[in-house]
């Protein structure tokens, strides 16, 4: 049996060995990769996907934590590709997303990766999207895909996520100029974080104005206002995650 094969068994039993080895092989493109994505292909469109970007500092990560326990308490399996800026030194990421989400790490029905950005821009990796084929054959209801810390034109999110949540900082600031040439154009929902500290009620109206400039559509993005840390307003975040999944009706990739 080849190691693809071997790999593909191991996903669809979502053994936590088979998906990190898997992932390595994608990530380093070894000669297995094509294989490997090949024998995954018919057990793919499971998962939801959602996807987390947002300039850098806005709490994304430690939002995504909050999230990752919602729907754990909702009974869903969870799966977090989190894109970390390339270590210097190794190449690797720097882990500074997955260091918020530990508390969840042991959780059998979570798995965490993060990803190297290795150089590549848009806010993603090049192998993202076999990576969530990965988490999506391994049968996780529910794929995050946290970006890097993104500004105008790292929107690549918007090809792969069904969802797209933009997260906002309370103090907007020139971002707001940032967030309108670029994630402004993708978002599904905004979530302006750390919502109790000053500014916070004034970026979300920043937000509604920008929103209200736009051309009418059938699906006008919530401004919602968010405390990762003591998961204030996180319920009602997953509650527009979840309308904006039955707006879209329930359509996969």
């Amino acid at each position: 049996m080849s190691l693809a094969e071997t790999l593909a068994l191991g996903i669809a039993a979502r053994e936590r060995r088979a998906i990190a080895r898997a992932i390595s092989v994608i990530e380093n493109e070894t000669a297995e990769a094509p294989a490997l994505s090949a024998a995954l292909a018919g057990r793919r469109g499971h998962a939801r996907i959602l996807g987390v970007t947002g300039p850098p500092g806005a709490g994304k990560s430690t939002l995504v934590n909050a999230l990752i326990g919602a729907l754990l308490a909702r009974g869903r399996s969870v799966a977090v590709a989190a894109v970390d800026p390339s270590s210097p030194v190794s190449g690797g990421a720097l882990l500074g997303d997955r260091i918020r989400m530990i508390e969840h790490q042991d959780d059998e029905r979570v798995f965490i990766r993060s990803l190297a950005a290795r150089g590549h821009l848009g806010g993603l990796t090049r192998t993202t999207r076999a990576v969530v084929d990965v988490f999506d054959a391994a049968r996780f209801d529910e794929v995050i895909l946290e970006t890097v810390g993104t500004g105008q034109s790292e929107v690549e999110i918007a090809g792969v996520a069904e969802t797209r949540l933009v997260v906002c900082p309370p103090d907007l600031g020139d971002a707001v100029q940032t967030i309108k040439a670029g994630v402004y154009e993708i978002a599904d929902i905004f979530a302006v974080n750390k919502s109790d500290l000053p500014l916070a009620a004034r970026a979300a109206e920043q937000l509604r104005a920008m929103l209200a400039m736009r051309r009418p559509a059938d699906w006008t993005p919530p401004v919602l206002r968010t405390v990762a840390t003591t998961g204030e307003g996180v319920a009602e975040l997953l509650a527009d995650i979840e309308r904006h999944r039955a707006w879209r009706g329930g359509a996969r990739r």
